[in-house]
C-alpha cells in the first residue's frame, strides 16, 4: 500500500463516508466544497483505481465507486508509515520523547 497524497485522501475520505456503490453525482457533491473541476476529480479517482483504493463500475452514461480498502486499513498503514518515519520503527525512540522520571 502506498501512502496517498492529501487530495486524494479527500476523495477516499468521501467515498468512505458515502459507502460502496457511490454514483459519482453524490460523490460530486460531498466533494464540492473543495471547488474542484469535473476533469481534476476524474484524474484523482483514476489515480486511486490505478493504485487498487477504488473499483469503478459503469452504469448507463455515468460510474459507480466503491473503496476497495478500508478506512481502517489506511489509517493503520498510514499510521505505522509516520511513526516509521519519525521514530525509525522503534517504540523505544518515540518513548525517547518523553522526560525520564525523577
Amino acid at each position: 500500500m502506498k501512502r496517498l497524497p492529501d487530495t486524494e485522501l479527500e476523495v477516499m475520505k468521501a467515498l468512505w463516508k458515502l459507502g460502496a456503490d457511490t454514483p459519482r453525482a453524490a460523490l460530486d457533491q460531498a466533494l464540492e466544497d473543495f471547488g474542484w473541476a469535473s476533469n481534476t476529480v476524474n484524474t484523482y479517482l483514476a489515480r486511486l483505481a490505478e493504485k487498487g483504493f477504488v473499483s469503478v463500475r459503469r452504469e448507463g452514461k455515468s460510474n459507480r465507486y466503491t473503496p476497495l480498502v478500508s478506512q481502517e486499513d489506511y489509517l493503520a498503514f498510514d499510521s505505522r508509515s509516520v511513526l516509521s518515519r519519525l521514530y525509525g520503527s522503534s517504540p523505544r525512540n518515540l518513548w525517547r520523547l518523553w522526560p525520564e522520571p525523577g
